[in-house]
């Protein structure tokens, strides 16, 4: 296949009708946009003392019915807004205790059939400077990630696109996951690769998960069925609504028990029906599987190439992305909450105490942006706009100085504690209690390896009121961290529990 032609794409024989049809129930998908429109409408002026039960109910970490999650998103006033607020942080420590976790993306190709009316990849989109990075390239990349910046996480990106199928995408975890870099004191090397691809049938979605991959991240960009159509059109892939919003349950079919959700806040006028689409969706996976999402993603429209639809102005302020993210955390209350640098830094920083887990750094989404070490954001050169610049050094240090420790941990995938197992775990609270110890020996690392004497000397005082924190609370269990600490201070590297 020539790469510098865009193949298209015959939906008819990319989607399969019975993977589509064997989730619906009475011919039907599971969003009923009627319903989502009218409970939204109900729950108008809420009563202060349902709110508060309806906070009790998060705090339990119990996933909330849809009229709870709508009652929560019409409150107004001032006051009830900070308790919400405040609960969604207790919640957040409750479950994943003082961390944030890190990572990155990489954009590996920028080709794609679909013809998206907000995206810079679209093949409609003829300044896009198109690109699908070789085998040698995707290790170059890695190299710079995990060796210039130190990541230990990776969030692969690919286009719909013939060239990007499974076993490429398979091939290319492969070329990420043999990279291994000498460091300072020991070595890096990306450990745990989370994908973010297009809907995929179960037998290519086996392919993907046997390449080792962690979370399988799917976005239905919008769950209203009529914007929807409005923005993808219905000759292309994704202009199928079934085949996008049955993907997570084909993924479970498949054996992959670790799942993201997200939208593109901006493209549907009423923000509040997307939270409840991701809400509704996480009640629908919890009732096929028993297992809800990993994650929730919330990326806003930002101006992107060749699309006029991406840089028109929309009704999804600051504000309300700050009461998204706040409903989110408390109406699904396991759930890992992203936000990635397609916002600024300000408001970044404002989501950390509404109880967001993720976030990345030295973020570059043009392709091959890392090996080149490219600072400049060219627009024709990737798929839209960011907003954070920082460092992942220089967010650190910005963590580090609220207190808040950075982790590089991928121990869960590892050690088997994903689907169900990490969902009971999340729930009981019982996850914090690993996270927070190798949330230590994970920082001890990427601080021995990476960090200038400045981010030392802010990030040591952390370090230390972790480990002291591991000591009062498990005081039995804290010689064997501290052995494996001192293992990680010695030159050893990945050593988790």
């Amino acid at each position: 296949m020539n790469i510098n032609e865009i193949t298209d794409f015959n939906p008819e024989k990319i989607i399969k009708r019975d993977e589509i049809n064997r989730y619906y129930r009475d011919g039907h998908d599971f969003i009923d946009d009627a319903f989502i429109s009218r409970t939204l409408e109900e729950a108008k002026e809420p009563d202060p003392t349902k709110i508060r039960d309806i906070l009790a109910k998060s705090l339990a970490i119990e996933t909330l019915l849809p009229e709870e999650t709508a009652a929560l998103l019409q409150v107004t006033d001032p006051a009830l807004k900070a308790e919400m607020t405040e609960t969604a942080g207790r919640i957040k420590h409750k479950v994943y205790d003082n961390r944030i976790v890190t990572f990155a993306p990489m954009y590996i190709s920028s080709y794609c059939v679909n013809r998206c009316r907000y995206c810079g990849f679209s093949a409609d989109n003829p300044h896009q400077r198109r690109r699908c990075l070789s085998m040698d390239e995707i290790k170059a990349e890695a190299e710079a990630m995990t060796g210039v910046h130190g990541h230990k996480r990776v969030m692969a990106v690919y286009g719909e696109h013939p060239m990007t199928g499974a076993k490429f995408i398979a091939d290319s975890l492969a070329a990420i996951y043999s990279v291994s870099v000498k460091t300072r004191h020991g070595t890096s090397n990306v450990r745990r690769i989370n994908v973010n691809a297009a809907p995929l049938s179960i037998d290519d979605l086996k392919i993907v998960h046997e390449a080792g991959i962690g979370t399988f991240q799917v976005f239905q960009e919008t769950y209203n069925h009529k914007t929807y159509a409005q923005m993808h059109p219905a000759n292309t892939v994704k202009g199928d609504y079934g085949w996008r919003i049955t993907c997570m349950h084909r993924a479970f079919d498949a054996g992959i028990d670790d799942v993201g959700l997200g939208v593109l806040f901006g493209l549907q006028p009423d923000w509040r029906f997307e939270v409840m689409g991701m809400l509704v969706h996480a009640r629908e996976l919890e009732r096929y599987s028993g297992i809800g999402p990993h994650t929730f993603s919330v990326p806003r429209m930002h101006a992107a190439s060749g699309s006029a639809v991406s840089q028109e102005k929309n009704s999804f302020s600051d504000d309300d992305f700050l009461h998204a993210v706040t409903v989110l955390r408390l109406s699904v209350p396991y759930t890992g909450l992203i936000v990635t640098a397609r916002e600024t830094a300000e408001l970044r920083d404002k989501c950390i105490d509404l109880g967001i887990t993720q976030m990345d750094a030295s973020t570059r989404i043009d392709i091959g942006g890392y090996s080149q070490r490219n600072t400049v954001q060219k627009i024709d050169e990737q798929q839209f706009m960011l907003g954070d610049p920082r460092s992942l050094e220089q967010m650190i240090g910005d963590l580090a100085r609220r207190g808040i420790i950075t982790s590089f941990c991928t121990a869960g995938y590892r050690c088997g504690r994903t689907g169900g197992c990490i969902m009971d775990a999340l729930k009981t609270g019982r996850e914090g209690t690993f996270c927070k110890i190798n949330a230590v020996l994970t920082f001890r690392e990427w601080l021995d390896d990476f960090a200038s004497p400045e981010t030392l000397k802010l990030c040591e005082p952390v370090i230390n009121s972790e480990l002291k924190a591991i000591q009062e609370t498990y005081p039995k269990f804290y010689p064997n961290v501290l052995d494996r600490y001192n293992r990680i201070c010695s030159g050893e590297r990945d050593l988790y529990f």
